[in-house]
């Protein structure tokens, strides 16, 4: 995965690549799937319920360029929104401070949960909240990383990122996009902007598209 997958696609930062090189990435994925578990794609780890999308680990290359493009400090407190079986958050452990896993499915948050205590991940927890309303208990945060794309991030993630801190997300045109672009925002003065970095696909997450609005 590292070789074929990360190093040609311009992951180069030597911390990221050593956490994914030794995480048993199969162990985060439905045991169908484990001989599938280092493929360079989206894996299903929950089906779709109730109108809302199934949930994905996102593909490896594509994980590790937003957590790349994030350019966490060991110093960082981070918040993984949507984290799932909590891959990304035991990625995340290895190279920030501390890190909040969130998670709406409680199966999923369980499996989370279970998956950091068997790897003794101290700095890392998993909390259950929707994922649009972040985790206000635990900011403010230094790195803000969606597992997943979105059509437009709210305000509410911005507030709780610190002053000079990133978030990191792929943001699509229209809501259950799976095409879009990784976008990086950086609080600067009390206010979040963006810029995109590259093309990404990714799974959307539940929870992020705008309100229908009243036309005539």
């Amino acid at each position: 995965m590292v070789e074929s997958q990360l190093r040609p696609n311009e992951v180069t930062d030597v911390s990221l690549l050593a956490a994914m090189r030794t995480l048993p990435r199969e162990r985060f994925v439905p045991q169908a799937f484990r001989g599938l578990a280092y493929m360079d794609e989206d894996i299903e780890v929950f089906p779709a319920k109730d109108g809302a999308p199934g949930r994905f680990l996102l593909s490896p290359m594509v994980q590790a360029r937003l957590i790349q493009l994030a350019e966490i400090e060991p110093q960082d407190k981070v918040l993984d929104v949507g984290c799932a079986t909590g891959y990304a958050t035991a990625v995340l452990a290895q190279l920030a401070a501390q890190v909040v896993g969130l998670e709406p499915e409680p199966a999923l948050a369980k499996a989370a949960k279970a998956n950091l205590a068997d790897l003794k991940l101290a700095n890392a927890e998993i909390v259950e909240g929707g994922l649009e309303d972040g985790w206000a208990k635990g900011a403010l945060y230094d790195v803000i990383v969606l597992e997943g794309s979105v059509p437009q991030v709210p305000e509410t993630l911005f507030e709780q990122l610190a002053e000079g801190g990133r978030l990191v997300a792929v943001m699509t045109q229209r809501p259950n996009m799976r095409q879009g672009k990784a976008n990086l925002f950086v609080k600067v003065g009390g206010e979040a902007s963006g810029a995109v970095h590259f093309d990404a696909g990714a799974s959307p997450l539940p929870g992020f598209a705008p309100a229908p609005a009243f036309t005539f």
